[in-house]
């Protein structure tokens, strides 16, 4: 039981029994004073007496918990100085108490009135618990009940202040630390009850010396004391600006959440260095190392203890050569290539034990050296040159191609040329000669002869600093040219050509030939107009194999343009002639093209037409004109296609195009038809193009309502309600851009509804009481636009007044006022009432039907009923 629960009712209901003890002890201190307790005022003294006489005699309402012997439980807080704790009453024979057990020279009971009592403060930090006896005495000292357990818990209160372990703490952190991970702790103990918030402690930074940036550099988890960069410090701590930092930790009992917890602060200083995770520099590795793999390249460390490192591939390689230990060494795994790949880009990144990146990813660049691992290379298994036998010493006659896949411009690349045979080795054995280190081969004199030898096979020594080659070299000396094409015939005659045939038809082959050696471009003829076709309308192709020529048509032919073509024919070597040979007239030919002329259609001056005009020109107005020609002169007749609108008309004879009626923008703006020329003479000959009318925009639409349903205000109205109206306007945006709405001027409309404008196309209509029937009003609205002119129109919107369901949306439609039905509704309703009389008349009749039925089936089953017992009888 704990003193701080017992209420004033239970103190009421203690006996005049229980204070007898109480009352006697006060009764027996005023007669005698010292004398009754003289043994007390010894152990205690005087200023103990003077407070028991105090709390018994003078407040013995304050000792109001009593009870008899028993084992009880008491929970008093730590602290609270001398106090009464409860009384014990007697029962006969018993006339006094005893205590003994963990009293610690605290806790003691008074034997006569059974009072027990503190005559000191508790101390949970001395001890959290004690545990007494107590037991009931009679006059000659025997036990008359107990001993009995008393128990008192000591509830501890916030009486200790948070201490840190160390007066001042030292930590060091790398640059580019990952921010949030720890790189050391503070610790702070509270000799207070930990299972309470007494000892519950918080951390923070209370300052933060120097502080160059806006926000904190280092951050502290409140609960774990674990010091961290932060984000910006993660960025911004660098040793060559701060390398030294003093940070003033707190720490806070009560969680911090009270502003009478107790406070501690050290100090920490924090030293900076420079960050272990660095890129290395850009590592060589030579190709084709014959060391045992793997092989050390570099070496990699983690500003964090702890981590795993790992290699991240930049590109998917089918086979990645790389790989790292967990002491963040990076080896090359196999011999590499450079003629496969030059350079590899990679990165070094560090884990921790959950997985997350603990550093920035280092980007790792490796460059393979090159070795001198590669001989030259012929481009090309034979190379075949050409050299005329009158070729001059020291003219260049080709060259010969050799390649080394070893690095570009080094010298393990730098290949050489060397003639190392030549086959004939006549007239002289030394006729060609080739340049170093171009492979540009030349004549050393004017010696070849085609009849000594037409073809030279030449063995060239190519080399690099470490390997040769022999490449294939084969000159082929080819004839002079010295002989002139000539044609078979001086003069071809006459052809004649319809003007419509195609394009690429032979009209003429012609025949010349050279008396060079073949297949060589001494003897290969190139046949050309020379004269009589400046627009090349004539094109002549050559076959290679036997040096015929093919006229062919160019371009169309017009007979009007050109009926007679007098051509003049060259044929031509690619090879130049020798200086004492010119072409003459043998290398000439003439030929005459004759057109015939063919009906052709007419033809226009466009291929399209465009026109625009504004959507109300007047009927009959001129749009534009058209112009075709016929080719044969013939007149030419215009008419349309495609006018399916009849907006347009052509006059026949000039081409002219006007408006046949009112053209309106709003149904099609862009108004596409065809027109048709034909010949006077012949209509099947006809010719068409396209003519594109654009119509321009007039302000010829008022506004109008934009609306799926007619607006409504719930019955009955509240106040303040408001619903949305838009219009919209047919016309090109430029005319309704913005839209304004008002209402008409009447003494009944102004009175009860008002508009506002909400933007170009929508505003607000408001009613403006709330003394409204349930019924349709028509509001008249007028709506402008801002066109030039402007129109307007004016709408009677219907607005309905009706009662709403939950989701504020009308049950059914209003009703309207009573007026008597058209002819139409008559008759409808007329028919309506007939099919319903036909229904009920049709149902009567089969129910009767049904009925007599039934009744037919009942009385057949009667009598089939009847004759089968007559027949068992």
């Amino acid at each position: 039981m704990s003193l701080g629960t017992t209420s004033s009712q239970q103190a009421s209901s203690v006996s005049d029994e229980e204070d007898k003890p109480i009352q006697s002890v006060c009764v027996q201190w005023e007669r005698n004073g010292s004398k009754a307790y003289s043994s007390m005022f010894k152990l205690c003294g005087l200023q103990f007496l003077l407070f028991i006489h105090s709390a018994m005699c003078q407040n013995l309402e304050d000792l109001h918990i009593t009870g008899p012997l028993k084992d009880i439980d008491f929970f008093i807080p730590e602290g609270e100085g001398v106090r009464f704790i409860y009384q014990f009453t007697s029962e006969p024979p018993a006339v006094s108490f005893r205590a003994t057990g963990e009293k610690d020279g605290i806790i003691d009971i008074v034997p006569k009135t059974g009072i027990l009592y503190l005559n000191g403060s508790l101390d949970w930090e001395t001890k959290a618990e004690h545990r007494l006896q107590v037991e009931s005495l009679d006059e000659k000292g025997n036990v008359v009940k107990g001993p009995y357990t008393v128990t008192i818990f000591v509830e501890d209160i916030n009486d200790n202040p948070p201490e840190f372990d160390q007066i001042k703490y030292t930590g060091v952190v790398r640059q580019n630390s990952r921010p949030g991970k720890p790189f050391m702790y503070v610790h702070a103990t509270d000799r207070d009850n930990p299972t309470t918030p007494h000892a519950k402690l918080m951390y923070s930074i209370l300052h933060h010396f120097p502080n160059p940036y806006s926000e904190m550099l280092f951050q502290i988890d409140n609960v774990t004391g674990a010091i961290s960069p932060s984000r910006a410090g993660s960025f911004y701590l660098d040793p060559q600006k701060q390398d030294t930092f003093t940070l003033v930790v707190t720490v806070k009992d009560m969680a911090g959440m009270t502003s009478n917890a107790f406070t501690s602060s050290a100090d920490v200083i924090i030293t900076v260095k420079e960050s272990l995770w660095k890129a290395p520099p850009t590592i060589r590795i030579q190709e084709n190392s014959t060391q045992v793999h793997p092989v050390n390249i570099s070496q990699v460390h983690s500003n964090e203890p702890d981590v795993i490192y790992d290699l991240f591939e930049k590109e998917k390689l089918p086979r990645f050569p790389f790989s790292i230990d967990q002491n963040g060494v990076i080896y090359v795994t196999e011999p590499l290539d450079r003629e496969k790949k030059d350079t590899y880009t990679f990165f070094a990144i560090t884990k921790d034990k959950e997985g997350e990146l603990a550093d920035k990813p280092l980007q790792i660049h490796v460059i393979v050296e090159d070795i001198n691992d590669n001989p030259p290379v012929c481009q090309q298994a034979l190379t075949v040159i050409e050299v005329q036998e009158n070729e001059g010493g020291g003219s260049n006659i080709g060259t010969l191609f050799a390649t080394d896949m070893d690095e570009e411009d080094t010298l393990n690349s730098r290949v050489q040329f060397k003639i190392a045979s030549q086959d004939p080795d006549v007239p002289a054995s030394n006729l060609f000669f080739i340049q170093q280190d171009t492979g540009i081969m030349q004549l050393t004199s004017r010696s070849l002869n085609k009849r000594i030898a037409s073809n030279y096979s030449l063995k060239v020594l190519v080399t690099d600093a470490v390997f040769q080659t022999i490449c294939d070299v084969q000159i082929h000396v080819i004839d002079i040219n010295d002989q002139i094409p000539i044609f078979e015939k001086s003069d071809y005659h006459n052809v004649t050509v319809a003007e419509s045939l195609p394009v690429g038809t032979v009209i003429l082959e012609i025949q010349a030939t050279d008396g060079d050696e073949p297949d060589t471009g001494s003897s290969y003829i190139i046949y050309q107009v020379k004269e009589g076709d400046p627009n090349n309308t004539f094109i002549i192709e050559t076959d290679s194999e036997t040096n015929r020529g093919f006229v062919k048509i160019n371009k169309a032919l017009d007979f009007e343009a050109a009926p007679v073509y007098n051509l003049v024919i060259s044929a031509t070597n690619p090879e130049p002639l020798v200086p004492d040979v010119q072409y003459n007239s043998s290398s000439l030919t003439l030929f005459k093209v004759f057109v015939t002329n063919v009906d052709e259609p007419p033809v226009f001056h466009k291929t399209l037409y465009k026109a625009e005009v504004s959507e109300d020109s007047p009927v009959n107005s001129v749009v534009m004109a058209v112009e075709a020609y016929d080719p044969e002169g013939d007149t030419v007749r215009y008419s349309l296609e495609g006018d399916v609108r009849k907006w347009l008309r052509i006059d026949s004879t000039t081409g002219q195009i006007y408006t046949a009626s009112t053209l309106d923008r709003e149904q099609q703006e862009i108004y596409t038809v065809e027109v048709v020329a034909s010949e006077l003479n012949n209509a099947a000959q006809k010719s068409k193009t396209t003519f594109i009318l654009h119509l321009r925009d007039v302000n010829d639409n008022p506004p109008r309502l934009a609306m799926d349903y007619p607006p409504f205000f719930c019955y009955p109205l509240s106040g303040g309600e408001r619903t949305l109206i838009q219009a919209t306007d047919d016309d090109e945006q430029r005319y309704f851009s913005t839209l304004t709405f008002s209402l008409v001027d009447g003494m009944n409309t102004q009175n009860n509804w008002e508009i506002s404008k909400v933007n170009a196309t929508h505003a607000y209509l408001s009613p403006k009481h709330v003394n409204f029937e349930e019924k349709v009003y028509n509001v008249p609205v007028i709506i402008n636009d801002n066109g030039r002119p402007p129109l307007e129109r004016k709408v009677d919107l219907a607005v309905h007044i009706c009662k709403c369901s939950s989701e504020k949306s009308c049950f059914i439609e209003v009703q309207r006022d009573h007026s008597w039905p058209s002819v139409g509704k008559a008759v409808g309703i007329l028919i309506g009432v007939l099919l319903i009389i036909g229904f009920i008349i049709g149902a009567v009749f089969f129910h009767m039907k049904h009925k007599q039925k039934n009744e037919k089936k009942s009385h057949q089953k009667d009598v089939k009923d009847k004759s089968e017992l007559n027949r068992l009888a």
